[in-house]
């Protein structure tokens, strides 16, 4: 029987009915197995990390992770609810592999698991480990007694920890002045990020707190949030309006009028402010972050933060001094210990909200300009993304294998565009067309989704290139399309 539960871009994810049982338990079984076999375990004194985000489904899953490693004869330590970075931070610190029970961004009917070791996201290595253990356990039942373990508590406070990290880099002060909304809706960090400001001197204004889970999703926002950003805007006088999606590990930071910046833009003011020397990055983040000259190298990789760490470290070989990788969802990982104006801010090789959010609003202190003036010193294409839903992964994979082998197939679809300038399949099919316009096709790494991504001269010529790639997938991946 085919099952949702797959590894993709950030961990194993699936529908909740088929992983909050035998899956979740079997999955950190096999998680636990890696670990003892090759001593992790033994050098982390058998303590595993386990945290979740907000999902109804999520303290059931928790609870089945926190069982199968004690039968496992590991230790969990029950981290509750908080955000995914905030868990890794204290794994790196301690030297403690984890678990977050996280679905991120998709829809409350799918969930996940991400692992991390202690000394950060597993890999893809790591991945293969995992699903082999999984195999080889064969693990069919969940025992009568994992619904009644009772886990112990860490005794360091890991949200408190997460926040000190930041308020000693920025410093009490920085943000005095700033009067900046939170969007709260379902995030594990919606009263975590309104501390931090407050900590940091800006007046923190909560918006939008949700009673039940909001799938938000930083690459493709829905349209009610772009018109609820808008209204609180105008409602008052505010210097941006910052959220993240549900397990904090990416933002979603929008200007004082209401208009949100793009994530791998935020990850460039990011990496501005912290003065990286080098920045790892996908295909998909704008093309102007080259052009555009503030930073030495500029490192490409496909889409997933294992790519990107993968590439962080190359860069650390290579002998860079300053490291900072981000996504096109926002998420910004540190790939070194930086220092600036005689503060360090250590390395923390995960997708973080935090980090972005703050050096985003520093930079509007620091430069005494609006944010969206802030991000206009970039000179971005303009750029828009989107996806199709309910696309099945095959749909998706045969649409752009035909892209990639079939010329003319590609011609007659990119003539519109005035045909193919250049072509980048490195993760999906990007595409220059001669008229200087990108449009990019990706099958999701994490739900039947197919995304598009487009840049052109003009916002208004990026929404119209991106309805025509939307139409153009949908109409590829239609029954009957071959």
């Amino acid at each position: 029987m085919s099952s949702s539960l797959k590894f993709g871009t950030s961990g194993l994810r699936g529908l909740v009915v088929e992983l909050n049982g035998v899956p979740a338990f079997a999955y950190t079984r096999a998680f636990a197995e890696m670990l003892k076999e090759d001593g992790s375990a033994a050098a982390s004194k058998n303590i595993v990390l386990v945290g979740r985000d907000l999902r109804e489904s999520s303290p059931s899953i928790a609870q089945l992770c926190c069982a199968a490693l004690k039968e496992a004869g590991v230790v969990p330590l029950d981290c509750g609810a908080l955000p995914t970075p905030a868990l890794a931070h204290h794994g790196l610190r301690f030297g403690l592999p984890a678990i977050m029970v996280t679905g991120s961004h998709i829809p409350e009917d799918r969930n996940g698991l991400k692992f991390y070791r202690a000394q950060g996201e597993i890999d893809k290595k790591d991945e293969a480990s995992i699903l082999a253990w999984h195999e080889t356990l064969n693990i069919t039942t969940v025992p009568a007694s994992a619904r009644d373990l009772q886990a112990a508590k860490p005794e360091i406070d890991l949200i408190a920890a997460y926040q000190q990290r930041y308020q000693d880099f920025f410093g009490a002060g920085t943000l005095s002045g700033l009067t900046v909304g939170v969007y709260q809706h379902s995030s594990v960090a919606r009263d975590v990020i309104v501390q931090m400001l407050e900590r940091l001197g800006a007046r923190a204004v909560p918006l939008g707190r949700a009673t039940s889970f909001i799938p938000v999703d930083t690459e493709a926002l829905r349209e009610e949030d772009e018109i609820l950003a808008k209204q609180w805007a105008g409602e008052q006088k505010l210097d941006a309006i910052v959220s993240t999606d549900g397990d904090a590990d990416r933002p979603l930071i929008s200007d004082g009028i209401g208009v949100f910046l793009r994530g791998d833009l935020v990850g460039a003011i990011t990496a501005k402010y912290l003065e990286a020397d080098v920045i790892v990055t996908p295909v998909t983040s704008n093309s102007a972050l080259e052009a555009s000259g503030a930073f030495k190298n500029v490192i490409r990789t496909r889409v997933g933060s294992p790519y990107v760490i993968e590439g962080m470290g190359e860069a650390a070989r290579s002998g860079a001094r300053a490291i900072v990788g981000f996504e096109a969802n926002g998420g910004v990982l540190l790939g070194s210990e930086i220092e600036r104006d005689g503060r360090r801010l250590a390395a923390l090789p995960t997708r973080d909200a935090m980090l972005p959010i703050l050096c985003a609003l520093a930079s509007v202190m620091e430069q005494g300009k609006p944010l969206a003036e802030v991000g206009a010193g970039f000179a971005f294409k303009a750029a828009a993304s989107n996806r199709l839903k309910n696309v099945a992964t095959e749909k998706s994979a045969a649409f752009v294998s035909k892209l990639q082998k079939d010329e003319a197939f590609l011609a007659d679809l990119l003539a519109p565009l005035g045909g193919v300038a250049a072509t980048n399949n490195s993760d999906g099919l990007r595409i220059i067309a001669k008229n200087g316009e990108v449009v990019h096709f990706r099958p999701s790494g994490n739900a039947p989704e197919l995304r598009v991504y487009v840049e052109a001269a003009t916002q208004e010529r990026a929404n119209s290139l991106l309805e025509w790639g939307l139409a153009t997938a949908e109409r590829s991946t239609q029954p009957g399309m071959s």
